[in-house]
């Protein structure tokens, strides 16, 4: 069967790559308005929230990403997911009833909609909507990169495409990727979340056990080639340092409650109650599915260190590495296309809540009224695209920094006027505001300077603790809003 291990694991991306087509046709007829474009109507059922939920999460940041930052900084990485885990749970318990209450007292379409309910302004979406532009920017720059990187990876191997550049493999993803998004919105992409989070789990704990039996000695010997060495990658802070893993847990711990592609999933279940029942299926979910994040970066880097493959050209191309020569062609096949379904379904929910920022909330703002709005929502998801590709392949990050950029600039501009805003009264619109344009500043400030942080500090951690410290003080400054009692109400819940 290793003779036909390309043309197989080819022929799992094709049928996907059908299947999308088809997922995309189907929601079409079913996305009639602008609310179904970008809010699915309300209706969701449990398990394709939770699927959604946790799917997304993960995507191309944990599966691609993931394993390209085990193998360049050893277990400095683990604080990133096992935290997401705690993120899930801060998320629901503070968000999970009241954002859905929030959005049907309000009709809102998209998270800025909440946000202007419960401040009574517009500034303060109009600010949201900016900070979320921001974030889907370096987020969606690491879906397209990381489908892009795999594509590469796969068509390579084939003496037809071996030539083939990570610019042509830009250009294809990009447009399966707006084919996919144009046509059906937020409903393609909850609906093939249901698929390949199924997916993604059975197959993460297939690659699991692949790796321990690949391996001549299991995780143990590979603990011990790694330790060889370098010692500290191997150690519970990895080559990142104590301070910057911590860095890390911070704003991936409380940053998972402002990541609007995952709670805006909250507005879209069909009742409050449902939240409780779909918290336990996302972590399960998550849990194994991250088992491909360590499993992967740990054996490629020992493999490496070894003299049993070749020296890597690039990190983010460890998981495509050990999928095309060590794992079963069809397991092989399988985990590729689950891959690319996870990576297009996140790309669509970053595509969507940006251009929904863009068409609904920050026309909102100002008081335009957009004709014809779910005609120039898909115009503006084709141009939104195009734009993240060149940031993608001109930043020169990897698939996580990328992902760590864009998880950090919606964690600081989005948790405090929104998981506390939402839970706390005496919060205010001044106080929302001036957290978010703090966060913005730091955090573009940072990446656009380059500016040196010591200890490894992650800038989405220095920026969120600048956030929470300025939102508190401005609330405790300012005089104290009186709250719309239908907000209220919902808040006393």
């Amino acid at each position: 069967m290793e003779e036909f291990r390309n043309p197989i694991i080819l022929t799992c991306v094709g049928i996907y790559m059908l299947l999308c087509i088809a997922v995309g046709i189907w929601a079409l007829r079913r996305t009639k308005s602008a609310s179904d474009f970008f809010m699915a109507g309300r209706d969701l059922g449990i398990m394709v929230t939770a699927f959604a939920v946790f799917s997304t999460t993960l995507s191309g940041f944990g599966f691609v990403g993931g394993p390209g930052l085990v193998y360049k900084m050893g277990m400095s990485s683990i604080w990133m997911f096992v935290c997401i885990i705690m993120g899930f749970n801060i998320s629901f318990f503070l968000l999970g009833k009241r954002l859905r209450l929030m959005a049907e007292l309000g009709n809102a379409v998209s998270l800025p909609d909440v946000v202007g309910l419960r401040y009574g302004t517009k500034s303060t979406p109009f600010l949201i909507a900016v900070a979320i532009l921001f974030g889907v920017l370096g987020y969606l720059a690491t879906q397209i990169l990381a489908m892009s990187v795999v594509l590469k990876d796969i068509l390579a191997a084939t003496e037809m495409l071996e030539a083939i550049t990570l610019e042509t493999c830009v250009i294809i993803s990009c447009a399966i990727l707006v084919f996919y998004s144009v046509t059906g919105g937020i409903i393609a992409s909850v609906y093939t979340d249901l698929i390949q989070g199924g997916v993604m789990v059975v197959a993460a704990v297939l690659i699991f056990f692949t790796v321990m039996y690949t391996y001549d000695g299991g995780f143990a010997a590979i603990s011990q080639t790694i330790q060889a060495d370098d010692p500290e990658a191997i150690g519970p802070w990895g080559t990142l340092g104590m301070v910057g893993c911590l860095s890390w847990f911070f704003v991936f711990g409380l940053g998972g409650s402002g990541q609007p592609h995952i709670i805006t999933k909250m507005m879209m279940y069909k009742t409050p109650s449902d939240a409780r029942k779909i918290l336990p299926v996302s972590i399960g979910g998550y849990l194994f599915s991250a088992l491909l994040w360590i499993s992967i970066g740990l054996i490629m880097r020992a493999l490496v260190l070894s003299g049993g493959h070749p020296e890597l050209e690039t990190a983010d191309s460890a998981a495509a590495q050990f999928l095309q020569h060590y794992a079963h062609p069809v397991l092989a096949g399988i985990v590729f296309a689950g891959l690319f379904a996870a990576i297009m379904s996140t790309a669509d929910a970053f595509l969507n809540i940006g251009t929904a920022a863009i068409m609904h909330d920050i026309p909102k703002a100002f008081d335009i009224k957009i004709k014809n709005e779910l005609f120039w929502a898909r115009t503006t998801t084709v141009l939104l695209t195009v734009f993240s590709a060149v940031f993608a392949l001109y930043t020169g990050d990897l698939v996580a920094i990328l992902g760590a950029f864009g998880w950090g600039t919606f964690a600081a501009a989005i948790v405090p006027a929104v998981t506390l805003g939402l839970n706390w009264k005496r919060a205010t619109a001044i106080a929302a505001n001036a957290a978010i344009i703090i966060s913005l500043v730091v955090n573009l400030s940072v990446k656009l300077m380059k500016i040196p942080i010591p200890y490894n500090i992650d800038v989405g951690a220095l920026s969120l603790t600048a956030s929470l410290i300025v939102f508190f003080v401005v609330s405790f400054l300012t005089p104290a809003q009186i709250l719309d009692p239908d907000v209220e109400e919902v808040m006393d819940m």
